[in-house]
This record gives C-alpha cells, sequence and structure tokens, in this order.
C-alpha cells in the first residue's frame, strides 16, 4: 500500500525554506500601506451583526406601530371627550344665562329667590342640603338648580377623563419617540457596519440581496385556492405590490413594512385588521400546522410574534421582509425565522 506521510525534509531543504519564508516576511512589510488589505475572518460575522441589527429593527418597528396605532387612538377619545366637554359648557352657560334673568328680574321685583341665592352660593349643593332652603324653593326652581348642578358635576368629569387621555396620549408620544430612536440607532449602526466591508464584499451582499428579489419572478406557487374571497382578494393585492421597498412604519401604497403590507391588503379586501403583526397574530383562526395554510392566509413569524407574511402556497411566503429589501416571495424554510401559526382571516 502506497504511503501518503509527506518525505522528512533534509536540513538543506529546510534551510532553503526558512530562507525563502523570511524572504517572503520581508516583502510583505514593505508593501506600501495602500495595498489590498487580507481578507478578514470576521467579515462573516459582520453580515450576521448587520442582519441582527435588521432583524431588531423591524421587531422595534411593530412595537412603533403598536404605539403609533394607539397614539391614534387615543387622540380620537381625546377628541371627543373635549367636544363633548364643549358642548356641555355650552348648555351650562346657557342654564347659567337663564338662571341669571331669573335673578335679575327678581332683584328688580324687591330681592333674590332662594333658588338665585343658592346658584350664586360657594357651596351650591351644601346649601340645597339644608330643608329650610328646599321648603322656600319651587319644584321648578329645584329642578333648574339640580339640572345645574348635574351639568356641573357631569363637565367635571369630562374633563377630568380628557386630562387621563391626554397624558396617556403623551406618554404614547414618548414611546413613540424612543422607539424611533431606537430603530434609526439600529439602522445607523448597520450601516456602519457595512461601510467597514470591502468594495467587493458589499457588491456581493447586494448582488445575493438582488438574486432574493429577482427570486419572485420564477416562484412557483401552485394552483391551491385560497380559504375564502376576501383572502384571495387581500393575496392578490399583496401580490400587486411585488417590487416595492420594505422602509419602516409604512403601510402603502408604495412602501411597507411588514404588518403595513398585510393590513394595506386586507383593507384592499374591504377587511379591517390590526395594524400590528402581534395584534394580527390573533386576528382571525389560528392554524397551527404548516400544512394547513391556504394561499392568503396569515403567517406569523418569530417567537414574539414580530413578523407576518401571507402564506403564497408551495412553501412559500409572501412579505415584505426587512430593510433594504423588496416586497417578495421566498421559501419559508430559507427565511432564517420560526413559524409560529398561521392565522385564517374571513
Amino acid at each position: 500500500m502506497a504511503s501518503h506521510r509527506r518525505p522528512k525534509q533534509s536540513n538543506q531543504a529546510y534551510a532553503s525554506v526558512l530562507t525563502a519564508t523570511a524572504a517572503a516576511a520581508v516583502a510583505l512589510s514593505a508593501q506600501p500601506a495602500s495595498a489590498d488589505p487580507l481578507p478578514d475572518p470576521n467579515k462573516k460575522g459582520v453580515q450576521a451583526k448587520v442582519d441582527r441589527l435588521y432583524e431588531q429593527a423591524t421587531q422595534a418597528t411593530e412595537k412603533y406601530n403598536g404605539a403609533k396605532e394607539k397614539a391614534g387612538e387615543l387622540q380620537k377619545q381625546v377628541d371627543a371627550l373635549q367636544d363633548t366637554a364643549a358642548r356641555k359648557q355650552n348648555g351650562l352657560n346657557e342654564l347659567r344665562n337663564r338662571l341669571g334673568s331669573i335673578a335679575a328680574s327678581q332683584y328688580r321685583g324687591g330681592g333674590l329667590d332662594p333658588s338665585i341665592q343658592l346658584l350664586l352660593t360657594s357651596d351650591p349643593d351644601g346649601y340645597l342640603e339644608k330643608a329650610s332652603a328646599l321648603d322656600q324653593l319651587s319644584a321648578r326652581q329645584v329642578a333648574a338648580i339640580e339640572q345645574y348642578q348635574s351639568q356641573q358635576r357631569a363637565l367635571q368629569q369630562q374633563r377630568s377623563q380628557a386630562a387621563e387621555k391626554l397624558k396617556d396620549l403623551k406618554d404614547t408620544r414618548k414611546e413613540l419617540g424612543d422607539r424611533k430612536k431606537e430603530i434609526q440607532g439600529k439602522l445607523a449602526e448597520a450601516q456602519r457596519l457595512l461601510n467597514t466591508m470591502t468594495a467587493k464584499e458589499r457588491a456581493s451582499r447586494a448582488a445575493e440581496e438582488e438574486r432574493a428579489n429577482r427570486s419572485s419572478d420564477r416562484v412557483s406557487l401552485g394552483n391551491e385556492a385560497s380559504a375564502s374571497q376576501r383572502a384571495a382578494e387581500a393575496f392578490n393585492a399583496a401580490k400587486s405590490r411585488v417590487g416595492l421597498p420594505y422602509v419602516w412604519g409604512a403601510s402603502g401604497p408604495n412602501s411597507f413594512d411588514c404588518s403595513g403590507l398585510t393590513s394595506w391588503a386586507f383593507n384592499q379586501a374591504g377587511v379591517t385588521i390590526p395594524r400590528t403583526s402581534q395584534a394580527q397574530a390573533n386576528a382571525g383562526t389560528r392554524i397551527n400546522s404548516l400544512s394547513a395554510l391556504k394561499p392568503g392566509d396569515l403567517i406569523i413569524m418569530r417567537t414574539d410574534l414580530s413578523h407576518v407574511g401571507f402564506y403564497a402556497g408551495n412553501g412559500q411566503i409572501l412579505h415584505s421582509p426587512k430593510p433594504g429589501a423588496q416586497v417578495r416571495y421566498e421559501s419559508i424554510a430559507r427565511s432564517g425565522m420560526p413559524f409560529m401559526w398561521g392565522v385564517r382571516i374571513g
């Protein structure tokens, strides 16, 4: 049997190797500083860090979307409360003017009725509780004063509720600002890391992303039908957006984040679903098996439920995946995100 062991070098050969090695070292040290750098074994780690930052940015985006949706709802509630308070104040002003006219008439007639004294007192509740005062008031006067007091209490309650909602709105807007800074910070750090890569490495990464974007032109989805007409309409709307860019916080029609695409698409089908992936995860009938999904069903990804897309058939997801990517089809198995469950709407 032939041996694959390398033969032992002679002392002369060994000396030649040392001489050649030393010469090579001198030659390398003499190269100018502008020479191309040696391959960096950590570059794969840089790419992994960039991908992780993008993932964190998309997770923060869903929290931003939730805060934005909450802020919008709170603003509606504040507006409604303030509008109601304004109408109550107008009604109270009219009642006060009416009672004021009575007061003026009675003053010209020789004195103030106890009901008007009650209106002018700094403690109307205490005054009204006095039985002696009640004895001097007509039923109509008592009703008028009690109406005034009831409207005062209702107005105060309305203003108190509005103040609480305004505080919640202020806190939510602060959260919005914090989430926005977090997202922008993650994206800026990712860009900083990308800038440390060589031009060749950046070009290779861009080419890989472009290949993933172009794969939507060649994907085979099969011919399985959707579970409902609404789901089919929403899925078709999403398919019309293939090739448009991911933009955090965007909900169409020309750019999207992940939940922005799904909520926009269902809206085109006349169905309103929540804005965030976490809320969409509980918006319909849960489908726990990947094999039971139909085209147009939502797919909830990641353990924190921070990603969502459409099941497209044949093991594919149609989604807006991350910064720098486009709305596209992608193999669920190769997406790098764990499947949690599906959601059937309509």
